[in-house]
C-alpha cells in the first residue's frame, strides 16, 4: 500500500479546467497540467483498505492500490508496467473514462475517493516522455491471420493483443482515419487527436495493419472475409441512433449528434466540411442528457452558438449519491461536465412535443412539455412551452450495431437488443466468428470496450491455436 496515514492527512485534489473564457476560444483539452509531487501525494491517499472494490468497480480489472503505491514511491518505470498489464490505453481511459473506480473506492465511502484517474493518466504521459513506450512486436508468427471490423477502442485493444499473440492482424475501418469514436466521436477538446496517433504509431511498428475506406461487407463481402482470414473479430460499435419520433423530425436543422461531431472533428484535423452543420449564431436545443448531449454543448459554445439548451426526459438527479445507488455502485447523482460550466441551460423531465418549420421547411421552434418520473413520463397538464430552435441536435443515445451488410452476410444470430449474440468465449453463433465491444453489449463505455477487446482477444488466440496449422 502507499503511505499507511496518507488518507488522513491528504484531501483528495485533480486538475483544475482552464478558464471557460480561455478554453471556449479553442479545442484544447480543458484540464490544466498537475504536478507530478502532487500526484504523489494523490498516490498516498490510497488506503489499505483490505478488499479494494476499486478493482471490481474497473471493467479492465486495473491493479489500482499497486500502482498508486509505486507512484507514491516514485517508482514510475514499475507503474507503467503494472499500468499496462491490464489497460492497452491508458492515455485514453485517464482522459475520457468516467472512472467507475473512483465510485467504487473504499475511500469513498465517507470521503472523497482516491484520484484513480489522474494518477492514470500521469503514469502513462509520464512513461510516454521518458520513453519507455516502444512498439512491442512479438518474437515470432503464427501464420494466422484475423480482421478486425472496426478501429474504435475495442477494436484496437483486441488487434494489440492479438498481434502481439503473434497472429497477423489487419484492422478494416470504412472511415478515412483510424480510431472509431476515439476519431470522430470525442470531441478535440476532450481527446485530442495526436494521443490517439501516437499509440496508432506504435501499432504500426509492432506489424498492425491498418486499412481504411474499407467497409467489410460492401467493399469485402463476407464470403472473402471468411475465406482470406482464420478469424474475425466485429467491434463495429453500436452505430444505430435512437431517433425522435415526433411531428416535425423531417424538417432540416434536425440532426443526431453524430452527425454534427465528426463533422467539427474533421475541421480540428484540417478537412474542409463542405455544407458543415455548424451552431454558429444559431438557437441551439440538444435533446440528451448525457455524455454525447454534453459533447455537442461543448462544441455548440465554440462554434459560438447564440444560445443553447440542453434537455433530458428524466427527472432531476439528486447533487449527492442517489440513496438507491449505494456504493460501491455506479452513483445517480448530478454531474457537472466542462461543457457545462461553459454556459447554456439545462432542463430535466422535458419531452418535445412537436418541431415547428419555417416556409423553406427549416426547424424554427420546439414545443415541448414538462413529464412525471419513468416509466410513463406521462405529460404535466399546463407545462407545456415552446422554445427558438434554429438547429436540434438528437443526442438520445444508440440502440444497437446498424442491421443489414455484413451483420446479414455472416448470418450472425442477434440477442434480443439487436446486439450481436456472443457469450463469455465471445464467439459468435458463427465458428470462427467474434465480437467485442458496443457490438455485443450494446452502448457502453470505453473502458468496457477496452475489456472486451482484450478478452476477445483472448478467445480468439485460444481458438487459433486449437485448430491446425495452415
Amino acid at each position: 500500500m502507499a503511505k499507511v496515514t496518507g488518507f488522513l492527512e491528504y484531501t483528495r485534489e485533480t486538475p483544475s479546467r482552464r478558464p471557460v473564457a480561455e478554453r471556449v476560444n479553442d479545442w484544447f483539452e480543458v484540464y490544466q497540467d498537475f504536478p507530478e509531487d502532487k500526484v504523489r501525494t494523490q498516490g498516498a491517499r490510497c488506503m489499505d483498505c483490505g478488499v479494494p472494490f476499486c478493482h471490481t468497480g474497473c471493467p479492465v480489472n486495473n491493479i489500482i492500490p499497486d500502482w498508486n503505491d509505486l507512484v507514491y514511491r516514485g517508482r514510475w518505470r514499475e507503474a507503467i508496467r503494472v499500468l499496462h498489464s491490464t489497460n492497452n490505453f491508458p492515455e485514453f481511459t485517464g482522459r475520457v473514462c468516467p472512472a467507475p473506480c473512483e465510485a467504487a473506492c473504499v475511500l469513498g465511502i465517507n470521503e472523497p475517493p482516491v484520484a484513480i484517474k489522474t494518477i492514470e493518466k500521469t503514469i502513462v504521459e509520464h512513461a510516454f516522455a521518458e520513453g519507455w513506450i516502444v512498439p512491442e512486436p512479438p518474437l515470432e508468427r503464427t501464420g494466422k491471420r484475423v480482421a478486425v471490423i472496426g478501429s474504435g477502442p475495442a477494436g484496437l485493444a483486441a488487434a494489440q493483443q492479438l498481434n502481439r499473440a503473434g497472429h497477423w492482424v489487419v484492422v478494416l475501418e470504412k472511415a478515412d482515419r483510424i480510431g472509431g469514436l476515439l476519431r470522430y466521436g470525442i470531441p478535440e477538446f476532450k481527446l485530442e487527436k495526436w494521443v490517439v496517433d501516437r499509440r496508432l504509431d506504435q501499432m504500426r511498428a509492432e506489424g498492425v495493419e491498418f486499412r481504411t475506406g474499407v467497409e467489410a461487407g460492401r467493399d469485402i463481402p463476407a464470403e472473402e472475409l471468411r475465406r482470406t482470414f482464420h478469424a474475425v473479430v466485429l467491434a463495429g460499435g453500436a452505430e444505430k441512433p435512437r431517433d425522435l419520433n415526433v411531428e416535425g423530425r423531417g424538417l432540416a436543422g434536425v440532426h443526431f449528434a453524430m452527425e454534427y461531431l465528426p463533422q467539427a472533428n474533421r475541421v480540428c484535423m484540417g478537412d474542409a466540411v463542405a455544407g458543415q452543420i455548424l451552431a454558429t449564431g444559431k438557437h441551439v436545443v440538444i435533446i440528451g442528457g448525457g455524455d454525447t448531449g454534453a459533447d455537442c454543448l461543448g462544441t455548440a459554445h465554440r462554434q459560438k452558438a447564440a444560445s443553447v439548451r440542453q434537455w433530458e426526459i428524466m427527472p432531476t438527479p439528486p447533487p449527492d449519491r442517489a440513496a438507491h445507488t449505494p456504493w460501491p455502485l455506479w452513483p445517480v447523482m448530478m454531474r457537472v461536465e466542462s461543457a457545462h460550466e461553459e454556459g447554456g441551460v439545462r432542463q430535466w423531465g422535458v419531452a418535445t412535443a412537436r418541431l415547428e418549420g419555417d416556409a423553406e421547411g427549416r426547424v424554427k421552434r420546439l414545443h415541448a412539455v414538462e413529464v412525471g418520473p419513468p416509466p410513463d413520463f406521462a405529460p404535466i397538464a399546463g407545462t407545456e412551452f415552446s422554445v427558438e430552435a434554429d438547429l436540434v441536435l438528437l443526442a438520445m443515445g444508440f440502440s444497437g450495431p446498424v442491421r443489414g451488410g455484413l451483420l446479414d452476410q455472416l448470418g450472425v444470430e442477434l440477442d434480443a437488443r439487436g446486439n450481436v449474440k456472443a457469450g463469455a468465449g465471445y464467439q459468435s453463433s458463427v465458428p470462427g466468428v467474434f465480437a467485442a465491444g458496443d457490438m455485443r453489449r450494446g452502448q457502453s463505455l470505453i473502458v468496457w470496450a477496452i475489456a472486451e477487446g482484450r478478452q476477445a482477444a483472448q478467445s480468439v488466440d485460444n481458438y487459433l491455436r486449437n485448430q491446425l496449422p495452415g
